[in-house]
């Protein structure tokens, strides 16, 4: 009895969620993650409150008198528990985090979960967040209401039949978890665009810089992908936004600027070389910025854990090529054109500034003839991508206002031919 509880509330989410993966293709504004995650709410509280009026009725009924009026009820508490158990590890694997588990076709009502669409796996997260922190104090407070004088010992010869507490722990960790895939499945996959961009050209035979670098938009492009997952799922948190101060290490936020300024001062390249060596070292015992801390349920924090995580891919992927002046001037520019775009979207600017400088200080070490660009160069061309992104703004409204589905659909062969355009 109490596998068949189990199993109906199971098909019943399962039913929820199906869309996600049968339809990848549409439009998110079409279908969206929200409408999936207030299925799986409702589906998780309320189909459960209604097998317990069903269940209560039984027992009005006063069906087989009281020993059975017992067996009921500890069916159905044990039933809740093998339910979420079951639940558990559908997560896991509608994920792609536990295909090993369950892999009968009735698990997955003929899902394929090697495809897994990020989105899906922060509404999971969320709806973790959801069972621990309000669907199993409600359901524990119906049970005690329903059955109240049922009876009912509640236990079995291997204990409590129905135990919150594990339960509540068992979705604490599996929302933590679910949130750490979803920001790794984001990060892999703009790691592989960073990849593709860095090993494509040859950086040593670099031509002088024209115009930022097209990998720019397909960078922030993945990332408002995120940003738009995570404002259909996640609250908003503490606005707390975290700057640089001047007497927390000004030298570090500026460091391309004085790097600039310096070098174009002296026309001995080594003795540039050398004292950018000198400001790097002095930064580090300056400046003292955490950069990666405790992923938080919200927005901001969801999506300022992808652009550091990413930032530090660039960073190494950067020290693993050498460059010439023009190829180290090309990062430059990109680089300080990423720069004021990403801190509109995350909450810890100091980070950002201190990864993009870190980026910066990796090419310059990896060139032969680090000079910068002349300032006057670098606004120049920044200037130039701004006019042409609104000249542009009907032809990537589809794009950046979405999910990015194009993208989604591109093999990893298919992105690397974006970069073959040098």
């Amino acid at each position: 009895m109490q596998l068949c509880i189990a199993q109906w509330l199971d098909s019943e989410l399962t039913n929820a969620l199906t869309n996600v993966y049968i339809k990848p293709k549409e439009k998110l504004e079409e279908h969206p993650l929200v409408v999936f995650l207030e299925a799986g709410k409702s589906s998780v509280l309320q189909g459960s409150v209604n097998v317990l009026l069903d269940f209560r009725q039984l027992l009005e009924e006063n069906l087989g008198g009281l020993q059975l009026s017992d067996l009921i009820v500890d069916w159905v508490q044990e039933g809740f528990q093998d339910f979420f158990r079951a639940l558990h590890d559908q997560f896991l694997l509608l994920s792609g985090k536990n295909k090993s588990t369950i892999q009968d076709e009735n698990s997955t009502g003929g899902m394929q979960v090697e495809k897994v669409i990020p989105g899906l796996v922060l509404v999971l997260a969320q709806l973790s967040v959801f069972i621990e922190r309000t669907a199993i104090s409600r359901i524990t407070e119906e049970i005690a209401a329903y059955f109240s004088g049922g009876g009912g010992s509640g236990t079995h010869e291997n204990g409590p039949a129905f135990v919150p507490g594990e339960i509540c722990r068992t979705f604490h960790s599996a929302g933590e978890m679910l949130l750490q895939h979803y920001i790794n499945m984001r990060t892999q996959r703009i790691s592989i665009l960073l990849r593709k961009r860095f090993t494509t050209p040859n950086w040593f035979k670099h031509k002088e810089p024209r115009e930022v670098h097209m990998f720019v938009d397909l960078f922030l492009q993945e990332l408002e992908a995120v940003e738009s997952e995570a404002k259909q799922i996640l609250p908003h948190g503490v606005l707390r936004k975290h700057r640089r101060s001047e007497s927390n290490g000004s030298s570090a936020s500026s460091l391309s600027n004085s790097l600039r300024d310096d070098k174009m001062s002296r026309s001995n390249t080594h003795r540039a070389r050398s004292q950018l060596l000198e400001k790097h070292l002095a930064k580090l015992f300056k400046q003292k910025v955490e950069i990666f801390t405790k992923t938080e349920y919200n927005q901001e924090s969801v999506v300022t854990t992808v652009v550091k995580l990413c930032l530090k891919s660039l960073q190494e992927f950067v020290r693993l090529q050498t460059f010439n002046r023009s190829g180290f001037q090309q990062i430059q520019l990109d680089v300080q054109f990423l720069r004021a775009a990403l801190k509109e979207i995350v909450e810890d600017e100091a980070a950002v500034d201190f990864l993009l400088d870190e980026v910066i200080v990796g090419a310059s070490e990896r060139c032969l003839d680090p000079i910068p660009l002349e300032p006057p160069i670098l606004d120049k061309l920044i200037q130039v991508k701004l006019a042409k992104e609104k000249e542009q703004t009907p032809d990537f409204s589809v794009i950046r206002g979405g999910s990015s589905w194009w993208l989604e659909c591109l093999s990893h062969q298919e992105l690397s031919g974006v970069f073959l355009m040098e």
